[in-house]
């Protein structure tokens, strides 16, 4: 039997936009990616590897997801290659900064999508201006 918990966060996927589940995706990647700068900092190799890789893999998914027929999914292309390489190399190396570096991005990455998100929502449902 599920919980309340659990039905509600299947509800929200369920109901969620393409947009809002980009943005989900985005803030998983960042989660991840702070449960593993804690357990490299606390010297945890599982607990990095797996969180690490939970982070690697939504990359992935934005990556093939990606529509690259125009020059900015080309360029979201290469700079998701970047983020990912970034995030294997802390994997690897226990790279706090490589760690940063991605992290950074995706919140920029996570940031204008946000704002596009809400500018969508805005002219979905307040008369389509600004």
């Amino acid at each position: 039997m599920q919980t309340a918990n659990q039905v509600y966060q299947k509800n929200k996927f369920d109901t969620a936009s393409p947009g809002e589940l980009t943005l989900m995706l985005y803030n998983g990647c960042l989660k991840f990616i702070k449960f593993g700068k804690e357990a490299i900092s606390n010297k945890q190799i599982e607990a990095r590897n797996v969180n690490l890789t939970k982070a690697q893999n939504i990359i992935r998914e934005l990556m093939v997801t990606l529509k690259t027929d125009g020059e900015v999914g080309k360029s979201m292309l290469k700079m998701y290659d970047y983020i990912l390489h970034q995030l294997t190399q802390a994997n690897i190396n226990n790279d706090i900064t490589a760690l940063e570096e991605a992290e950074q991005y995706v919140v920029q990455f996570r940031d204008t999508w946000k704002e596009v998100v809400l500018i969508n929502r805005k002219r979905q449902h307040g008369g389509g201006s600004i």
